[in-house]
């Protein structure tokens, strides 16, 4: 008598490799969904006696599924103009958790909830790391992810100055020249202050820091000579400290300022060549209290939140996890992996390194399912389907007459 449950077994495996190419069809859209095949393997088989030569003879019992493969291989990544979305260019996860339970995913749509925090939309903290004297060093403990919304940035009072400019060594003695530059108090007020220059003789030039007229009430260490040598290139003073402005129209805190002539963290420099007096740039390093604005996302993870004053400041680095096997992750839903003792622990750290993918801002990985290749796949399960569907009536019409031949 045939046995039935070789073409349900087959059944059975091909109704698993159908909901397998369904699953991936349905996530089509899905973002950063990873395909899956489903793989088979025969069952044991039964010795019904040997031939002439002693070779075995053996009847199969079937099939089943060994197993489902998830291909890895990134999806698109392109651009949707917000900076919530984050893609990984590369292997990699991003690293969430919601009541404890930590996950990994791939799918860097993120939106930010009421207080700023970084999240998935399934309610799950984006995890990454704090910012040490403002660098990212991505040694710090993970914890969640947090943006200044509504928040606004202290002022911060000028504290060091520079100058790119150059003065007309062709200049007549008692000749003077002008450098705008643009200051901030404890209170985060702009004063458009002038350095002027008076060239006393060859080589030689006076200063003066001042503010505008009432501005200040006591002025101190604003005033000095600068030398050249004979090349144009200062000889001294090669930075001024002490100057200071007491006494300030707004009530702000007195200006204590460091005007940093040659180099220094600003850059600026002073040089006197026969070409006509110019200003090239005036950076200093303070700036006003601003409102939260925005935020953009490095290749390496590092948030950095934008203010109305324009100034920027890092504020976290999003963590990126590795797993020394993906297959072995399992999938939770929601996008979401865990790791098992197949995958390996995740290895958290900064994107970029350790084999890590890099961060793509405002941009999100697509699914990786190939329509075409799904169809094609399609038709072939369906086929197996239909041939063991006709193994079944094949095995129904031998028994009816297997049966018949009895009466």
């Amino acid at each position: 008598m045939p046995s039935f449950s070789i073409a349900l077994s087959g059944l059975q495996a091909d109704s698993v490799a159908l909901n397998t190419i369904g699953n991936n069809l349905a996530n089509l859209n899905t973002t950063a969904f990873k395909r899956q095949d489903t793989t088979f393997e025969d069952l044991f088989y039964q010795q019904i006696g040997t031939t002439g030569a002693n070779e075995s003879m053996q009847v199969g019992a079937g099939t089943k599924v060994s197993g489902t493969s998830t291909d890895f291989t990134s999806g698109s990544l392109p651009s949707t103009g917000k900076s919530t979305d984050m893609a990984l260019a590369g292997d990699g996860f991003f690293v969430v958790e919601k009541n404890g339970v930590q996950s990994l995913t791939r799918a860097g749509n993120f939106q930010l909830d009421s207080f700023g925090n970084l999240e998935t939309v399934n309610g799950e903290q984006v995890m990454g790391y704090g910012i040490v004297n403002g660098t990212a060093t991505g040694n710090t403990a993970l914890g969640a992810l947090q943006l200044p919304i509504g928040q606004t940035e202290q002022a911060q009072p000028t504290q060091n100055f520079s100058v790119t400019a150059n003065l007309n060594a062709a200049a007549d003695k008692g000749s003077s020249y002008q450098t705008p530059i643009t200051l901030y108090d404890s209170l985060g007020q702009k004063h458009l202050a002038t350095v002027n220059y008076t060239k006393t003789s060859d080589n030689t030039w006076s200063y003066s820091v001042v503010l505008p007229d009432g501005e200040a009430g006591t002025t101190t260490g604003n005033t000095g000579t600068l030398t050249f040598d004979s090349s144009g290139n200062l000889v001294s003073p090669t930075s001024v400290t002490g100057i200071s402005f007491s006494g300030l129209s707004d009530g702000a805190s007195d200006m204590n300022l460091n005007w940093e002539i040659a180099g220094g963290s600003l850059g600026g420099k002073l040089s006197q060549t026969t070409a006509a007096s110019s200003n090239t740039a005036a950076p200093q390093d303070g700036f006003a209290s601003g409102v939260y604005q925005s935020f953009s996302v490095d290749p390496t993870g590092v948030i950095t939140a934008t203010f109305s004053n324009q100034h920027t400041v890092a504020i976290g680095q999003v963590a990126v996890a590795s797993v020394a096997n993906q297959e072995g992750l399992v999938q939770t839903g929601n996008n979401d992996y865990r790791t098992t003792a197949a995958s390996g622990d995740a290895i958290i750290g900064v994107a970029g390194t350790g084999g890590r993918a890099t961060i793509q801002d405002q941009a999100l990985e697509q699914s990786n399912v190939d329509i075409s290749v799904e169809f094609s796949d399609l038709i072939v399960a369906q086929r197996a389907f239909q041939a063991n569907s006709k193994t079944v009536t094949t095995f129904d019409q031998i028994t009816q007459d297997t049966i018949g031949m009895l009466r």
